[in-house]
């Protein structure tokens, strides 16, 4: 084995570790496995187990290759060449498109595209706009907070940011959609009972727990089943636009690029 070794080291110039019929193990092999906060006895662990798993793996292809039928090996080596080819070619045409592809789709073009197939985009969960202020239970202006909440016109949304120091926590962007269960996350006081008003468009809740109490206007609702809005919508259709792209332009490179093979009599097909 030491011979064989010298000899691999000229050829190659690198160090074996271990054998395994014609199987190689080197030393950079091993180096990779380790770095230099490991331990020398973590260390020796670690290589011993990867050496073991390696030579069993290696013990077992061998035995395979005797033991399997040729045709279930000629199957597999099928399977691999194909799978090497998925990998280099995918890899490739992956390289050349990710250079022209657009990444910025245009709003215009995600709206129309929303607008022909509006039907396919249904809500698989309940959204609402809603906006809140979290208050300390011994707050002595909940009554004015909730005037201001509730029709929240300029002066009022004026209101609120003069007194917003008063607040453990608040949301005034009810221009946005948000999932039922997100509402419930940032809310800890509402319980299931409170799903039926907060599914109620333009409604108001008070709700209290230990930790204080909630003031909250609803402002819009869409339940499952629905249409979803666009803005909801959004960043689906912006996928399946990139992605048509993307099919279009490794189309374009199929053709092209076998156009120029026929070209430069690079890719014949005799009758």
């Amino acid at each position: 084995m030491l011979a064989g070794c010298s000899y691999l080291e000229k050829e190659e110039d690198r160090t074996v570790i271990v054998r395994v019929n014609d199987a190689y193990l080197y030393e950079e092999d091993i180096n990779a496995l380790i770095n230099e906060n490991t331990s020398p006895e973590d260390s020796a662990i670690i290589v011993s187990n990867y050496i073991n798993r390696w030579a069993t793996q290696q013990l077992l292809i061998d035995r395979a290759q005797l033991n399997l039928p040729e045709s279930q090996q000629k199957e597999f080596r099928d399977l691999i060449e194909n799978y090497k080819n998925e990998l280099y070619t995918s890899a490739y045409k992956d390289a050349v498109v990710s250079r022209q592809l657009d990444s910025t789709v245009p709003v215009e073009e995600m709206e129309a595209y929303f607008e022909e197939n509006k039907g396919n985009f249904k809500l698989t969960e309940d959204l609402l706009k809603l906006r809140y202020v979290s208050l300390a239970e011994n707050n002595t202006n909940i009554n004015e907070i909730k005037s201001y909440l509730t029709s929240f016109d300029e002066e009022d949304i004026e209101e609120l940011d003069k007194i917003s120091l008063q607040f453990k926590n608040y949301s005034f962007n009810d221009s946005v959609w948000v999932k039922l269960k997100t509402v419930y996350d940032k809310i800890p006081a509402l319980t299931l009972d409170h799903r039926d008003k907060l599914l109620n468009k333009s409604n108001f809740l008070q709700v209290e727990d230990s930790l204080g109490v909630y003031l909250i206007y609803v402002k819009d609702v869409l339940e499952r089943g629905q249409d979803a809005p666009f803005e909801y919508a959004e960043p689906t259709i912006e996928k399946i636009l990139l992605n048509k792209q993307k099919l279009n332009l490794i189309k374009e490179l199929e053709k092209d690029i076998t156009k120029d093979a026929i070209k430069n009599e690079q890719f014949e097909i005799y009758n």
